[in-house]
């Protein structure tokens, strides 16, 4: 069984992938302005802003008090996890990706609460400020790039 950083990465990786097909594109780790990182969000061909949440196990799930502080900032909010992870304990008002490294499979579409416009094109503008500068760090590593915070 991997550690839990690594199953979590891993766990992301599959949800990216899954989310790609679909017709996100999706950036990790991204910075909300409440202070808070989400672990992945994604942006469709539409505008619609998800974010998923990965938990490695019950623990984490448990320990973690600062999800709903997402809800503000996206249309839909997932909870993504490992395929032995007690879905139960996932809450009804948020949606359920089953994940691996190579993929992921929604058992429960999360429901819509849309943002209101000023948010969602502060939210859009952010994203695509933090994936030009990782993308440009990519092509000069040693290029002052800062990544919007």
């Amino acid at each position: 069984m991997p550690r839990p950083c690594v199953l979590a990465k891993e766990l992301a990786r599959g949800v990216a992938r899954s989310f790609a097909q679909r017709g996100y594109t999706t950036l990790l780790e991204f910075p909300l302005h409440n202070g808070r990182r989400a672990d992945l969000i994604g942006l469709g061909r539409d505008g619609g802003l998800v974010i998923v949440e990965v938990k490695s196990s019950a623990a984490d799930f448990r320990s973690d008090h600062k999800w709903p502080e997402y809800r503000g900032y996206c249309d839909r909010l997932y909870f993504a996890v490992a395929a032995d992870f007690p879905a139960a304990l996932i809450p009804e008002d948020c949606g359920l990706i089953v994940a691996d490294p190579f993929g992921g499979s929604i058992l429960r579409e999360a429901p819509e609460a849309p943002l209101a416009a000023g948010r969602r094109r502060a939210l859009t503008l952010r994203f695509a400020r933090i994936a030009a500068s990782r993308l440009a760090r990519l092509v000069d590593p040693a290029a002052l790039v800062p990544e919007p915070g």
